[in-house]
């Protein structure tokens, strides 16, 4: 009977060992370094991450996977009409991206892409084109033609704010509404989205307006799909919003930054802990910083904890690995991204001193081992 029951234990060790293991795809810029996109493989238990592949790409800064994680959507941050989405088959045996397609994005540099919840339809945002698109998913996972919506206005910022700049696309939770964060207009746009049809329709509260000067950026729902957050880029702020059908309540705004900073303010990206108890959100160059606060569910509200070097220059995104156990920040101009252990119970970070080297990484995706 002991032999019996150590063979069976034998037998599930690799499961256990596959089950910590999950790809990290990076996207990134390629004007240095690097040539595209790159594939590690991380153990969310250790921490430890290898090298398994790269596929080339001009400019992949940001991307997204369909449901399936079969395809891999990049978008390429080119001007002069090349701004275009990629699309790369992510084959999850060995780890490796076989480029398919590309199709334009309707506008110039494009900075971010979202697959919605049926994989049918991506959007994406032109940052510097002040438009956005929506593009319809081929059964074999090529694009179709998109429909561009133009935003129009300005702001008080006439260096950063002389137009739109759309800068990032979000399907809600139940994927009937679009949220498109416009840096230029200081407004997140709001769209009634219907996946049968991919076309999108000014929401009946069609935006909520942030404070002027702010530059809205990055935008993200609580798990419990009642409470959004949104970074704002120029004014250094979280803005915590109640959610409810298509409509978006502020509760409040609080700064990213430490009470007593007085440099400039460059804020980058946000993302929610898995059990949704704490907040994370990057900035940039000259302060270098990750804050963290814990989230109040029933408020909405945010308590800052505190703020940690992200080890490197100029973060980008950054991401919280499936397991809830570590968080990666990506650093542009330091070409490298730093791995943090994350305490559940606190929320506080510890560097790990691991490091991934590569160049002008961006952007930081996930998808399950096989």
């Amino acid at each position: 009977m002991k032999h019996i029951w150590l063979k069976t234990l034998l037998l599930a060790l690799p499961v256990i060992a596959d089950c910590q293991m999950n790809y990290l795809l990076v996207g990134t810029y390629t004007k240095g370094k690097s040539e595209g996109l790159y594939v590690y493989k991380m153990n969310s238990q250790t921490g430890e991450v290898v090298a398994v592949s790269n596929a080339k790409a001009a400019n992949p800064s940001y991307l997204d996977l369909s449901p399936d994680e079969k395809f891999v959507y990049a978008v390429n941050e080119d001007a002069n009409d090349k701004g275009s989405v990629s699309v790369f088959a992510f084959d999850k045996n060995n780890g490796t991206l076989k480029y398919i397609d590309k199709q334009t994005s309707g506008g110039d540099h494009p900075c971010y892409v979202a697959v919605n919840k049926t994989g049918k339809w991506v959007a994406a945002a032109n940052y510097t084109g002040g438009s956005f698109s929506t593009l319809p998913v081929m059964a074999n996972g090529t694009l179709g033609a998109p429909t561009t919506i133009q935003h129009t206005g300005n702001s008080v910022d006439k260096n950063r704010q002389e137009k739109p700049h759309v800068h990032s696309t979000v399907f809600s939770p139940d994927d009937k509404y679009l949220f498109v964060s416009d840096l230029g207009i200081d407004k997140v746009m709001i769209y009634s989205f219907n996946p049968g049809s991919g076309k999108p329709e000014p929401a009946a509260v069609p935006f909520v307006a942030t404070t002027p000067g702010s530059g809205p950026r990055h935008f993200t729902f609580h798990p419990n799909g009642k409470l959004a957050y949104l970074v704002e880029e120029m004014g250094g702020s979280v803005s915590a919003f109640k959610y409810k059908d298509g409509k978006l309540t502020p509760v409040q705004h609080i700064s990213t930054y430490p009470t007593n900073y007085t440099g400039k303010k460059w804020s980058a990206d946000i993302h929610i802990s898995p059990d949704g108890k704490f907040l994370y959100a990057t900035n940039r160059t000259p302060s270098n910083t990750i804050a963290t606060f814990s989230i109040d569910t029933q408020t909405g509200q945010l308590k800052p904890l505190g703020h940690v070097s992200t080890g490197g220059d100029v973060p980008r995104n950054f991401t919280i690995d499936p397991s809830g156990n570590f968080l990666l920040v990506a650093n542009q101009e330091s070409d490298n991204i730093v791995i943090f252990k994350r305490d559940k119970k606190t929320g506080l970070l510890t560097d790990t001193g691991k490091r991934i080297e590569v160049g002008n990484p961006v952007c930081l995706k996930w998808a399950k081992s096989q």
